[in-house]
């Protein structure tokens, strides 16, 4: 069962508890949303389905397995790949070689630069590229990028490991409204043939991507629901979309 379902989730940091999740699920081939304001757990969430983070107690299964018992690389072996918000990218090397080192492989990195790829890796590493908008940009180095294309570029180094279960991490921080807007058309492109879990604090991209958003508040589930359904709750009002909304009118405003 590729279902992600997450229960009696907790995480303490020093007597602080960041994370105290009920019950937290997303079917297959689900695009989720998780909003919140800053501390409300959102991170440390994606942080225990990667296995960074080992929770207090709780469980959460993914493929029958419970992540919170794996290692970080038993859990990318599983299906979960995770894009975090800052994009680490090898910026001496070339778009293609960046994708040729995400492929799956036993090798190391010089070695597999001096592989010889076969012709289903090129196609991979092309069919990618196309799907996460680098085709035109293949052979330019990674450094030379825009910001909103090295995000493209990590987000398809993730997608090369073949994920089942995609977590990002604010991919739209930074990035201009063109990209932002390119970006949540390709997200819901990957969204087809895998489970997501966006986090996000640009509620402009939220309302563009979202089928059904979960709110934390305090390491808590606070609702879950449509956009609509999340605009109008005067929970969710109090506690975050009033200050957001005041963020993105003052972006406007200056």
């Amino acid at each position: 069962m590729e279902n992600l379902y997450v229960q009696k989730l907790s995480v303490s940091f020093d007597g602080f508890k960041a994370l105290d999740i009920d019950i937290f699920e997303v079917q297959k081939n689900e695009l989720r949303v998780v909003i919140g304001p800053n501390g409300a757990g959102k991170t440390t969430l994606l942080d225990v389905l990667c296995g960074k983070t080992r929770p207090d107690e709780g469980t959460a299964f993914f493929c029958d397995k419970d992540l919170s018992k794996l290692s970080e690389d038993e859990i990318v072996d599983l299906g979960v790949g995770r894009k975090f918000q800052a994009p680490t990218v090898f910026t001496s090397l070339s778009v293609f070689d960046n994708l040729m080192l995400a492929i799956k492989t036993d090798r190391g990195v010089f070695a597999t630069l001096l592989h010889r790829l076969q012709q289903g890796e090129r196609r991979r590493i092309e069919e990618v590229a196309e799907r996460t908008g680098l085709a035109d940009v293949l052979n330019v180095l990674a450094g030379t990028l825009s910001h909103g294309q090295k995000q493209w570029l990590e987000i398809a180094m993730v997608m090369l490991q073949d994920p089942t279960l995609l977590l990002v991490d604010e991919p739209a921080a930074g990035m201009s409204d063109e990209e932002t807007y390119k970006t949540g058309e390709m997200l819901q492109d990957l969204a087809v043939d895998r489970s997501m879990i966006v986090i996000e604090h640009d509620m402009g991209f939220v309302r563009q991507i979202a089928r059904k958003v979960t709110v934390l508040h305090e390491g808590r589930v606070l609702m879950e629901g449509d956009m609509d359904e999340v605009q109008n709750d005067p929970r969710v009002i109090e506690c975050y979309l009033g200050s957001a909304m005041d963020r993105e009118q003052s972006d406007a405003v200056g």
